[in-house]
């Protein structure tokens, strides 16, 4: 993932603990329950819509911040001065989210989340725009290996091409703008602000659209929903507490694991076997996502020794 310039001050100490073994562990755990929560979408994708589907997930994970939203709580965290790009990203994290379960009704749910793991090369090239950083030529190449494997996924072209791989295509450009936005708020911004403000900012969204879409959901429906909510929100917060103990070029490579998780519970659930383009093809794209991490973990040196630091975990 790509980092905006540091600026010339020395991080706090305290800050992060260099424990790198313990955000591995944490980041394993995130892959089951982010699994699991896309395979019970898939699952309920076949009696609701996903606008209703991704609701039932929000209003859970408004309930589950609903703390840090009640004045002269400890907890409380609305204060910002920043609300604008907060919403913003609130709305890229509705994005993701919609387009993914979308995705899942019409693709086996291998191919989606391999797809769907596109997101650091977007993260690439938004980070030029938005971030204003330069981009070498091996980080480029990186980047068409991963579109060469979403293309081998895909086979657009032929009769093996659904339309449908679009979406997980798009949640995958929603996240890298998630990514970027939350880089941009990470200076000023406490994580649990910025996990409230996407839940409202969800919340409000869906509950203009559902309406519209609305289909009674039977009680198992409702509890299947509960269970995306909670696991979706415990993955998410999984993850921020892994990178309180390790950087993001070190948890990279585990986080696709995620790819082995919902592989065998989509045999285990659906039935499906994925297809050795579908193999293939994630094989490219996790190649590309781990030099991509590792050039990333390069940089990070480099700017660290460029102001006087070493790297906390070179």
């Amino acid at each position: 993932m790509s980092l905006p310039e540091p600026k010339p001050v020395k991080p706090a100490p305290s800050a992060r603990a260099d424990r790198p073994f313990k955000g591995i562990v944490l980041i394993l755990a995130s892959t089951i329950f982010l699994g699991l929560s896309d395979v019970t979408a898939k699952y309920l994708s076949s009696s609701l819509p996903s606008i209703e589907i991704t609701w039932i997930r929000f209003l859970v994970f408004f309930l589950i911040m609903t703390p840090a939203m009640i004045p002269g709580s400890p907890l409380f965290a609305l204060k910002t001065g920043r609300r604008k790009l907060q919403f913003m990203r609130g709305a890229a994290v509705l994005g993701s989210s919609l387009f993914f379960i979308t995705g899942l009704g019409f693709l086996p749910i291998a191919e989606a989340s391999a797809t769907g793991f596109v997101a650091p090369m977007f993260v690439t090239a938004l980070s030029i725009v938005f971030l204003n950083e330069v981009v070498g030529l091996r980080r480029w190449m990186a980047t068409a290996v991963g579109l060469l494997g979403v293309i081998i996924i895909l086979r657009p072209g032929t009769s093996a091409f659904h339309v449908a791989a679009f979406f997980p295509l798009m949640s995958a450009l929603a996240w890298a703008c998630t990514l970027i936005m939350t880089r941009m708020l990470s200076a000023t911004e406490r994580a649990i602000t910025t996990m409230a403000y996407s839940s409202i900012a969800g919340l409000l969204i869906l509950s203009m659209l559902v309406p519209f879409v609305w289909v009674t959901p039977t009680w198992q429906a409702v509890a299947l929903g509960v269970f995306i909510g909670v696991a979706s929100t415990a993955g998410q917060w999984i993850v921020v507490l892994a990178f309180r103990y390790a950087d993001a070029s070190v948890l990279a490579p585990f986080s696709y694991t995620q790819l082995l998780w919902v592989t065998f519970l989509g045999f285990v659930v659906f039935g499906e076997i994925p297809d050795v383009w579908t193999v293939v093809g994630a094989g490219f794209i996790v190649a590309s996502g781990l030099y991509t991490a590792h050039r990333e973990r390069v940089r990070q040196s480099q700017l660290l020794q460029a102001v006087g630091e070493s790297s906390p975990n070179a």
